[in-house]
């Protein structure tokens, strides 16, 4: 039994390996977590991860030419996996980014030393979006809304009407009445003010959620997962409202629980 411990040098085992171990164990299960409900990615992954456990048991094991045929075969295939999933990975790599807080914090560093103020949202246009979302809740008029925070939205804002207008909740359920023509799309508010309608946001890949939500509900998780951004969806086959933030998604119940979310992230944008 000690030399097959030896032999993978088991023996001196020291606190470097259990750090290295555990660091590359750690670096995997946030990979696997991050390609979740991508299948595909996630199996060539698994591959690719069952290959370098091999390698380096062959390696422990001094054969040569299979430790030079699985290098080979792994730098050819990180470098595919690295071109063709090129827009996966940077898709991954943004959502860990605005999911560890790592974007927000960078972003707030860089603002102060640039000095640049941010847009925050007053109560007065609190209130307003929150009596808009009251009253389209009721009428069961469909309305996808983003709330800008750290992530800049302006490559979404390309996809659809730009124009500046304070957040006024006769306005907002003008835009999303239904024969409206800006009333499809998502509508984006940055600060006290309205910044653009009808604008496409990323739908999500993820397979776990319910049927019952929309594509509304799909395309703020979409955004959840890319940005920091906060979204208020109002569906038009129930009335529901729901809240979306991080990729989950929250039903509100009352127009009390509403202000106080409203009034939240006035708070958190203060900070």
């Amino acid at each position: 039994m000690l030399k097959v411990l030896g032999i993978f040098g088991f023996l001196s085992f020291g606190w470097a390996d259990v750090l290295d171990i555990l660091m590359v164990a750690i670096l995997i299960y946030f990979l696997i977590r991050s390609l979740r409900g991508d299948s595909t990615v996630l199996n060539i992954v698994l591959v690719l991860v069952f290959l370098l456990i091999l390698q380096a048991v062959v390696s422990a094991l001094n054969m040569r030419m299979m430790t030079a045929l699985l290098g080979a075969l792994l730098d050819v295939g990180v470098l595919a996996v690295i071109i063709l999933f090129q827009p996966e990975i940077r898709h991954m790599l943004n959502r860990f980014a605005v999911q560890s807080g790592l974007a927000r914090r960078s972003g707030q560093l860089f603002n102060r030393l640039l000095g640049i103020k941010e847009d925050t949202m007053g109560s007065h246009s609190a209130e307003e979006l929150g009596e808009a979302v009251r009253a389209m809740s009721a009428e069961k008029t469909g309305a996808l809304i983003v709330l800008q925070h750290k992530s800049s939205m302006e490559k979404y804002m390309e996809t659809g009407d730009r124009f500046e207008a304070d957040i006024n909740r006769r306005l907002i359920m003008n835009i999303f009445f239904k024969n409206s023509p800006l009333h499809d799309g998502a509508m984006i508010i940055v600060g006290d003010h309205i910044a653009a309608a009808r604008c496409q946001l990323p739908m999500t890949n993820r397979t776990d959620i319910p049927a019952h939500y929309g594509m509304r509900h799909r395309a703020a998780i979409g955004l959840s997962e890319d940005t920091d951004a906060d979204i208020l969806v109002v569906s038009e086959e129930t009335g529901n409202v729901s809240f979306v933030r991080g990729g989950e998604i929250h039903t509100v119940q009352d127009m009390k629980e509403l202000r106080q979310l409203l009034g939240s992230l006035m708070t958190k944008e203060e900070k």
